[in-house]
């Protein structure tokens, strides 16, 4: 895929803010993918606890992401916190990001321009977060990670090496709900929680 300039401008961008904080004015009021910002109610930049040491990265924000400008809010939200809570970590301890900072129109799939614009957002925001670990929940976000051409059902369950740190790719909750609680997904994204969950330094 040819390179954007508007990706290379916004990983300019992205790349002279020092702090997480700092990044925010400009990630917020960014227009680069004028159909995302012509519909979009709030940008959705994350949640970033101080000293956070693990990573969740999803997709992009979904309806009620979009209304109240916070990750991982809806329905996916709340069994991510349950599965959360269940390895032994809460929420509040633990940074959480998408892909994409703008809902898609109707939920779609983000388009490759799109993932390509908004991931210098993503990797600077990994830089100063400064994770241990990350976890990658769905194919878009592994595919951010570890390059396209990859199956996910391929890399999940295991431990990564990325950019000297670990990396767990996993299910997306809104797969593991629509497979229900008896299906793969589920049972995979808790079993890669969990992993990813002990490699958290104490």
């Amino acid at each position: 895929m040819r390179a954007d300039p508007a990706a290379a401008a916004i990983r300019t961008v992205a790349e002279r803010e020092p702090t997480l904080d700092a990044l925010r004015e400009p990630l917020v009021n960014c227009t680069a993918c004028v159909e995302l910002a012509g519909t979009r109610t709030h940008v959705v930049p994350g949640e970033f606890p101080a000293a956070a040491s693990l990573l969740l990265v999803g997709e992009a924000p979904g309806a009620q992401e979009d209304e109240l400008g916070r990750p991982f809010v809806g329905k996916g939200g709340r069994l991510l916190d349950e599965i959360l809570a269940a390895a032994g970590l809460h929420r509040h301890e633990v940074a959480v990001a998408n892909v994409l900072k703008c809902r898609p129109p109707r939920n779609r799939q983000p388009t490759r321009g799109e993932a390509q614009r908004c991931t210098g957002w993503l990797d600077r925001q990994v830089v100063l977060a400064d994770p241990d670990v990350v976890v990658t929940l769905g194919t878009t976000a592994m595919s951010w990670a570890l390059g396209t051409g990859l199956r996910l059902i391929d890399v999940r369950g295991r431990v990564h090496p990325w950019r000297d740190r670990r990396l767990v790719p996993t299910y997306h909750p809104s797969a593991a709900l629509r497979f229900g609680p008896r299906g793969a997904p589920m049972a995979a994204l808790r079993e890669d929680i969990r992993l990813a969950a002990s490699l958290v330094p104490a």
